[in-house]
């Protein structure tokens, strides 16, 4: 009995790696931030990088025409002589847009990104139901690409109040392309957008480190910057 018993476990578990192994791929794909195919809402996904845990935590709208995600991008530190750390480089609101290319498909290859400073992250969240703002950026400026390609943002309240457009240019002369994608968000999906940035605010200024100082082993205990992020918007 304990014979027979040891052969099926032994059978049920073959059978549940054969199982998982044909749906890996399934999995996977599932997993991809740009896999998401809900209306608005928030997702996260963990992914296991030596023995830790990193979260992906997007808050993305999609609408007909384009969607757009919202993630924050944690700022760098250095170690000074002093063995205290201080901020190399600030964190930002990463808002990444991408165009629709059917019903509920959109083309994740063809995705712009502008990156919020701290500063306009804070024009964001003061805006008010009949507020407007834009903001302007020249990813190639102090280097010899300036001026070949230009970003502009604009946020523009509608008029009766209960939300906005937000949309994306991007005008590339060394490609001789010009793109506008243009999303329309909710008064409620805006409010999560001002909320999150707020909350966000402080730990893209490293401030959180700051106010919750903890006792550092070593350099490596240091805030880096997630490796996806590595092609932010100055690479586009």
């Amino acid at each position: 009995m304990m014979k027979l018993s040891r052969s099926l476990l032994s059978s049920r578990n073959l059978l549940s790696e054969k199982l998982l192994i044909g749906k890996a791929n399934d999995v996977k794909d599932a997993l991809q931030p740009h896999a998401l195919m809900s209306q608005a809402g928030m997702s996260t996904t963990s992914q296991a990088v030596s023995g830790k845990s990193r979260v992906f935590a997007p808050y993305s709208v999609y609408k007909g025409k384009a969607a757009f995600s919202v993630d924050p991008v944690l700022p760098t530190f250095t170690k000074m002589d002093s063995g205290f750390l201080r901020v190399k480089r600030k964190g930002v609101i990463l808002l990444t847009f991408w165009p629709a290319i059917g019903e509920r498909k959109y083309n994740w290859e063809k995705r712009q990104k502008f990156a919020l400073s701290p500063t306009e992250v804070g024009s964001l969240i003061t805006m008010g139901p009949n507020d407007s703002s834009e903001f302007y950026h020249d990813p190639g400026m102090l280097s010899s690409n300036a001026g070949q390609v230009r970003k502009s943002l604009s946020i523009k309240a509608l008029a009766d109040g209960n939300g906005y457009f937000i949309s994306l240019n991007v005008s590339n002369n060394i490609l001789k392309t010009s793109e506008r994608l243009v999303v329309p968000v909710t008064a409620a999906e805006f409010a999560v957008m001002k909320t999150a940035c707020s909350f966000a605010l402080p730990h893209l200024m490293g401030w959180d480190r700051l106010t919750n100082q903890l006792p550092q082993s070593g350099p490596e205990r240091s805030s880096k910057v997630d490796p996806r992020y590595l092609d932010v918007e100055w690479d586009k």
